[in-house]
C-alpha cells in the first residue's frame, strides 16, 4: 500500500466546522480524541442543526448563518460534503490560503491500512457493501462506511484491517491526500446540476477518486469513467463491463458467468442481487475484492448470498397478486433507467415517480419507458414536468395519493415501483424516510383489504 499522509491535526490550533449532523459530529469526536488542544468550533446554517445537543460541552456553536469572525480566525476549515466550496463565505477562507477539506481527507491523514473505495452516479452504495461482506466471508476484519451508513471517521480507531468507502462527489471535492489500493468509478451520468456548473465539472470531482490509487477499476461500457485520464505511473486500469473488460461475463456450457481475466467465478443465475444493473455491480466489486486480495472463495460467498440494501429495488410485499417494490434510492434518472432494464413482469408495470428533480432532463426516461406496458403516478415537486413523459399519467401531490392511485388500477401479475428519478427533498428529509413512507403506505393497504 502506497505511504500515508503525513498532515497531521496538531499542525493547526483554532479549528471550525462548517455543517453538523451525523458527519459534522464524527468531525468535532475525531478532532477532539486526536487534538485535545484544539479550539474546536462548529457552525451551521439552519437554526436547529441535528446533532446539537450532541455536542461536547467546551465546544461553541452558532446556528443560522455563517460567522464571518470566526473563519477569518481559523487555521483550518472542515466542510460538511452538503455545503459547496463555492459558497460566498468561504470566499475570504479561499483568499486567505486557509486550508479546507472534508472528513475524508482527515480520514486519509490517519489511515494507515488498506482502503478501497466507489463512486459513481448510481450503484455505488451496492458495490460498497458488497465488497464489505466479501471481505468479511473472507475472515477480513473490515470497516465500510463513508456515504453509507457509518461516517468514515468513526471507523477508524476500531482495529479494522480494511477500509471500504462509498464516496460521493461532493466529499471528493475536499480530498486531496486519500491514498486507496483500489478506486473504483462505476458509472456517469446528470446529476446534481444544482450544485455544478457543468457536467464537466460533476465528472471532474468523479475523477478525483483515482488521484493517488493502486488500481484504478472503470466501466468498459461508459467511456466517461475511464477516457481522458491523466493517470500515475504506478497505476494499474482494470475494466468491468458486460461484454468486454478484465471483468466481464462470458458463456460456459451453455450459461452466463461473472468471470475474472476470463475465469468463470459464479453463474449469472446464483448472484443473490436481481437486476442486470446488479449484474455489473457484482463485476465492479470482483475487481475492487482483487485489488485488496479478498479471497475468490469470500467473493464467491457473497455474490451468492447477499441480497442488497433496503430502498434499492427492494421487495416490499406480494398482495392479492400485485408486487410492491420499492426504490426510493433512485434519486435521478439514471438510476430509474437502471432499475426499469430488463425488468420481467407478467402484466403491466406502475411507475411512481416524483420529488425534486434537480434540474435533470427527464426525457431521458422515455426511451426505458417505451418498452414497457406502464402507467406513470407523479407526485410532488416536478409532477408536472414527469406527468409530461405520458399523456395517460397520473398527476398527485403526495406519496401517499399516488400509492392509493396505484393500488386502485394494479390487477394481479402487475408490479408497483417507487423508483422516483428525483431526490426526496421537497417532502423527505431523505431517500430512506421516502422509502420507510411508502413501506408503511403498502403495509397499511394491505392491512385495510386483509
Amino acid at each position: 500500500m502506497p505511504a500515508a499522509s503525513q498532515h497531521s491535526l496538531t499542525e493547526f490550533r483554532h479549528i471550525v466546522v462548517m455543517g453538523l449532523g451525523v458527519t459534522g459530529l464524527s468531525v468535532v469526536r475525531f478532532i477532539a480524541r486526536h487534538h485535545a488542544k484544539a479550539c474546536i468550533r462548529v457552525m451551521d446554517s439552519r437554526m436547529q442543526p441535528p446533532g446539537q445537543d450532541q455536542l461536547p460541552d467546551n465546544v461553541e456553536l452558532h446556528t443560522g448563518s455563517w460567522q464571518a469572525q470566526w473563519l477569518a480566525d481559523a487555521d483550518l476549515v472542515v466542510t460538511n460534503p452538503g455545503i459547496s466550496l463555492q459558497t460566498p463565505a468561504l470566499a475570504p477562507v479561499h483568499a486567505a490560503g486557509t486550508p479546507i477539506v472534508g472528513d475524508i481527507e482527515l480520514f486519509a491523514w490517519y489511515c494507515d491500512k488498506p482502503v478501497v473505495a466507489i463512486t459513481g452516479s448510481n450503484g455505488k452504495s451496492t458495490v460498497t457493501a458488497l465488497v464489505g461482506e466479501m471481505a468479511k466471508a473472507s475472515g477480513i476484519d473490515v470497516g465500510v462506511g463513508g456515504n453509507i451508513g457509518v461516517a468514515a471517521l468513526d471507523l477508524l480507531d476500531r482495529g479494522h484491517e480494511l477500509y471500504v468507502l462509498e464516496l460521493s462527489s461532493f466529499q471528493l471535492e475536499t480530498t486531496d491526500s486519500l491514498v486507496l489500493d483500489g478506486a473504483a468509478f462505476l458509472n456517469f451520468s446528470e446529476d446534481h446540476m444544482d450544485r455544478y456548473d457543468s457536467l464537466a465539472d460533476y465528472r471532474a470531482a468523479k475523477c478525483r477518486i483515482f488521484t493517488h490509487a493502486t488500481t484504478l477499476i472503470a466501466n468498459a461500457d461508459d467511456p466517461q469513467t475511464h477516457d481522458d485520464l491523466q493517470t500515475n505511473t504506478a497505476s494499474s486500469m482494470r475494466l468491468f463491463g458486460f461484454h468486454q473488460g478484465d471483468y466481464c461475463l462470458i458463456t460456459d456450457q451453455g450459461e452466463a458467468w461473472l468471470a475474472a481475466h476470463g475465469q468463470p467465478l459464479l453463474p449469472v443465475s446464483s448472484l443473490g442481487l436481481v437486476g442486470r444493473h446488479n449484474v455489473a455491480n457484482g463485476l465492479a466489486a470482483m475487481a475492487l475484492a482483487d485489488s485488496v486480495g479478498i479471497s475468490q472463495q469470500g467473493q464467491k460467498a457473497a455474490l451468492s448470498t447477499y441480497a442488497g440494501l433496503p430502498h434499492r429495488c427492494q421487495k416490499v410485499a406480494k398482495h392479492q397478486g400485485v408486487l410492491w417494490v420499492n426504490d426510493s434510492k433512485a434519486t435521478n434518472v439514471a438510476s430509474t433507467l437502471a432499475a426499469l432494464d430488463g425488468l420481467d413482469i407478467e402484466g403491466r408495470l406502475h411507475l411512481l415517480l416524483g420529488g425534486d428533480g434537480k434540474g435533470a432532463d427527464f426525457s431521458l426516461l422515455q426511451p426505458g419507458l417505451a418498452t414497457l406496458d406502464v402507467s406513470l403516478y407523479c407526485f410532488g415537486k416536478d409532477k408536472t414536468q414527469l406527468a409530461a413523459l405520458d399523456n395517460t399519467a397520473q398527476c398527485v401531490e403526495t406519496l401517499h395519493q399516488a400509492v392509493d392511485a396505484a393500488a386502485y388500477q394494479a390487477c394481479a401479475g402487475d408490479m408497483v415501483l417507487l423508483s422516483p428519478a428525483c431526490s426526496s427533498l421537497d417532502q423527505f428529509t431523505h431517500f430512506a424516510a421516502r422509502g420507510d413512507a411508502f413501506i408503511a403506505e403498502v403495509e397499511s393497504m394491505i392491512a385495510r383489504q386483509t
